[in-house]
Parts: C-alpha cells; sequence; structure tokens
C-alpha cells in the first residue's frame, strides 16, 4: 500500500482521519524522552486510547536493546496483526518505530508524526527502517513504509538551531539533486534567524523531490541512490564520531557534501564556484569535523562497509553539474584523502 505523505495543517484532525481508515484494534503510541515531554501534548486529543511506549532519546538508544524493549511492550500491550503503532518523535523513533512495526507479527500498520526537520525531510519519509548495529548506521533494517506521514512544521518551535541546522543539510542535499534554483534558494536562506513561515514552504518542495525519486526506484536499484549524496562520507565521520564526540546526522551529511562535492569536482567536471559557494555555506553554519589526517584509515575503514558498495570498491553519487547525476561513482584512495583534507583544511 502506497505511503501517504501530508502536510498537516490541522494535526489532530488529520490523525483522527488516518486513524478511521486504518481502524486498528488496539493503538500504541511510540515516544522518546523528550518527545513525550515537548511533543505529546500537541496530540493528545485523538490518541487519548493510545498505549504509551517511551524509549531514551538521542541516536545512541538506536540499538537492538530498545528495539526489543518495543516488540516487549507490543507483546504485553496485546498488539495483533491488526494493530497501528503511531511513531511520534525524531528519524531515530521513526526508523526504530518503523523497524518494530514491520517485524512485529510480521507487519502492523504504522503511522509517522516527525518532530523534527531531519525527520520531516528524510528519515521518516521513503520507507526505510532500522537501528545501529557493531557501530555501524542502519546496519540492520527493511524497506517498509508508514501508512501515512504526517508533517506538521508547529513541532519545529520545539528545536534548538543546532537540530534546525542538522534537518536542512537533508534540504541542501535535495536542491543539490534537484535543480538550480531551488539549490540556490536554500544556500542564500538566512540559517542564523531561520523565517519558519518560508521554511514550511521550503520543506514541503524538498519532501516533494524525495517522493518522485522513491516513487520511481522504492529500493534503490538505481536512481534512488541519487539520495545518498554526501551520504558515503558522512556516514563514515557519523560512524567515526560515536567513538569519539557525537555529532548530529545533518552536521555529518554537510560534512559529506562538502567532500563529495570536491570528489564531483575533480571527477565529474562539477562547477567550482558551485562547490566553493556550497562548501563557504556549509562552513559558516556547521564548522568542520575535528578530525586529522590519523583518522583517515578509519574514515575509509567505515566508507568500505557502506551498504551502497559493491565488492571492494567505495561507491559514491556524484555530481557534474546541479541535478546532473553521476551514480555508482569509484574514485581512488588518493582522492577521497584529498577530499577530506578539503573538508578539514578549509576552502
Amino acid at each position: 500500500m502506497a505511503q501517504q505523505v501530508i502536510i498537516a495543517n490541522n494535526l489532530e484532525e488529520t490523525i483522527s482521519q488516518a486513524l478511521h481508515d486504518i481502524s486498528p484494534d488496539r493503538l500504541f503510541l511510540l515516544t522518546d524522552e523528550h518527545t513525550h515531554a515537548l511533543c505529546k501534548p500537541l496530540v493528545d486529543k485523538p490518541l487519548a486510547h493510545a498505549t504509551e511506549i517511551v524509549i531514551g532519546a538521542t541516536d545512541s538508544h538506536k540499538n537492538l536493546d530498545t528495539l526489543s524493549q518495543v516488540w516487549q511492550e507490543l507483546g504485553e500491550g496485546g498488539a495483533t496483526r491488526h494493530s497501528c503503532m503511531v511513531n511520534l518523535g525524531g528519524g531515530m523513533v521513526t526508523d526504530l518505530g518503523g523497524f518494530a512495526a514491520a517485524t512485529f507479527k510480521r507487519g502492523i500498520a504504522c503511522i509517522n508524526i516527525p518532530t523534527t526537520l531531519l525527520a520531516m525531510v528524510d528519515a521518516s519519509v521513503g520507507g526505510k527502517t532500522g537501528i545501529n548495529f557493531r557501530g555501524l548506521k542502519n546496519e540492520i533494517g527493511a524497506f517498509s513504509d508508514a501508512r501515512y506521514v504526517l508533517l506538521n512544521t508547529r513541532f519545529l518551535n520545539t528545536l534548538d538551531a543546532e537540530n534546525i541546522r542538522s534537518g536542512y543539510a537533508e534540504m541542501l542535499k535535495h536542491g543539490l539533486i534537484s535543480d538550480s534554483q531551488a539549490w540556490s534558494a536554500l544556500v542564500h536562506f538566512p540559517l542564523h534567524e531561520p523565517n519558519m513561515q518560508l521554511l514550511q514552504t521550503m520543506v514541503a518542495e524538498s519532501v516533494a523531490v524525495k517522493e518522485r525519486i522513491v516513487a520511481q526506484d522504492p529500493h534503490e536499484r538505481g536512481l534512488r541512490k541519487a539520495l545518498n549524496l554526501g551520504h558515503t562520507v558522512g556516514h563514515a565521520l557519523e560512524s567515526w564520531a560515536l567513538t569519539h564526540q557525537p555529532v548530529l546526522h545533518g552536521y555529518a551529511v554537510a560534512w559529506g557534501l562538502v567532500a563529495e562535492l570536491y570528489l564531483s569536482a575533480v571527477d565529474c567536471d562539477f562547477p567550482t564556484d558551485r562547490l566553493h559557494q556550497t562548501a563557504q555555506f556549509i562552513r559558516e553554519y556547521y564548522g568542520t569535523p575535528a578530525i586529522t589526517c590519523d583518522d583517515y584509515p578509519t574514515l575509509l575503514q567505515y566508507m568500505q562497509h557502506d551498504k551502497k558498495n559493491r565488492g571492494s570498491e567505495i561507491n559514491f553519487t556524484l555530481l557534474s553539474g546541479i541535478g546532473q547525476i553521476q551514480l555508482d561513482r569509484h574514485v581512488t584512495t588518493k582522492k577521497i584523502e584529498e577530499a577530506l583534507d578539503f573538508l578539514r583544511e578549509g576552502f
């Protein structure tokens, strides 16, 4: 059944309509400790009869132990194959909750209500679910669409500047793989004092980019790999940071974009002026990662574990221009190290 993504201006009414359509025998609400306190009050009325499952906050809890906790509480709460779970939270909640729903009783319905910008434009849309395992991001998971994804940007008022920027990095990626007009609007947006009304419009446009791509390639056989721009290096940086100083996913993606646009310039003739303009925007709002050249072997090892790889070669999505996507590109270790130098040493 196709996932329905809805910009829900009246969230309570839209939740009620979605639940009426699904008509579950039992209803569960998954939150983390933060969204339970900050976001649950905004959806109390239509979810008043839901059995609550509260898990630990942050990506450190996106693991097998937490997944087991959710399975256990679903079982103890009497969930059947006709039940439904509402995932209210950021990407950690929608990823883990989606995987729990996909695997419990071989699959129960779920609704994603993303509460962070990152989850709105990326994690909650497109059917990717999963958990981290053995220190690797999203190592275990499945493609499984939520029945509904309900987007309401009033949740963004609960976020700090860092989490707004984290989600914005995925929007910037969507602009790069879309068209010059979208990219230009994104790199000229005043992220230090965001206009929330304008941001809501930009969120809808960003989600539409992802929806178009996912509709054409739901299981990442071809075009959907475009959404991996920035993520080969980004996931390596994120995994590296888990054992040093953890960083928000979008910060790692932003840094990954810098490195992979450099590779695009040297390997696919991506325009250097647009490389530098994008890199300057990212440096201004995201800084640079605290890596040294001594970390390169570890980062390369993480890249070797990337799920997009075939064989021993590291597989990149690169660009020859804005919206001009080059899939399954392999570059030398020397060029990857040069890209990390470019990221680390400035522009």
